[in-house]
């Protein structure tokens, strides 16, 4: 059997499906009435500009421009490329956005709606490669989450939290373990978060902040 048939075609499929959402995601965002409400909803910032409608959102401690009705995503330093996955993950967050307070009220994964039966794949792609990298030096996941806007909070061993967009804080609680207990790593969000993501969403959000972790300690 030709195993490049196994892969080739998945990657394209992929590709495929992130564009597509992109197209939808473009669609509803022109669909939207009140834009400046939806600004406050998600915590943007609004500007107009020669007829064309600018939205400054904050993600993972930069600033990016969402331009309308063109539907474009970039840095608002115009500096560097973005990922079709950020751009994704920008764009639905803007759209989700119901503008509900943060109650400070912490859950795991497994109650998000379907977080169950996807928690195995997400503790696979986050927690787990997060607990290799610092499990053994807390401190180092507190220094390297600072490169996105990281603070210490005051859970487990040592806790980070980084706000992935301003209404979404993302909170990584680790415990060292000692000689009965291996180290332990669990990811918690307030209990809003499922008014401004998708649980789909929240797990690729997380498996990004995973690796810009792991990235920024690997860097030389």
């Amino acid at each position: 059997m030709d195993n490049r048939r196994l892969t080739i075609p998945e990657r394209r499929n992929y590709e495929v499906a992130n564009e597509y959402a992109y197209k939808l995601a473009g669609e509803q965002i022109t669909g939207i009435t009140d834009i400046e409400q939806q600004c406050r909803n998600s915590g943007a910032q609004y500007q107009e500009i020669d007829s064309k409608k600018k939205v400054l959102i904050q993600y993972l401690n930069q600033k990016y421009r969402i331009t309308i009705p063109e539907v474009e995503v970039s840095l608002d330093s115009d500096t560097g490329e973005v990922s079709l996955r950020d751009k994704l993950l920008i764009l639905h967050y803007f759209i989700r956005a119901k503008g509900t307070p943060l109650t400070g009220k912490m859950i795991p994964f497994r109650d998000l709606p379907e977080g169950k039966v996807y928690y195995p794949t997400f503790e696979k792609r986050t927690s787990q490669p997060l607990l290799d990298c610092f499990g053994k030096d807390p401190y180092l996941l507190l220094k390297t989450s600072e490169t996105l806007g990281g603070r210490q909070t005051e859970y487990g061993d040592m806790s980070v939290t980084i706000n992935a967009f301003a209404r979404v804080p993302i909170t990584m609680v680790l415990w060292q373990g000692d000689e009965e207990f291996t180290p332990q790593l669990n990811i918690l969000f307030d209990a809003t978060i499922v008014d401004y993501l998708p649980t789909e969403d929240i797990t690729v959000l997380c498996e990004v902040i995973t690796w810009r972790l792991i990235r920024s300690v690997q860097r030389p």
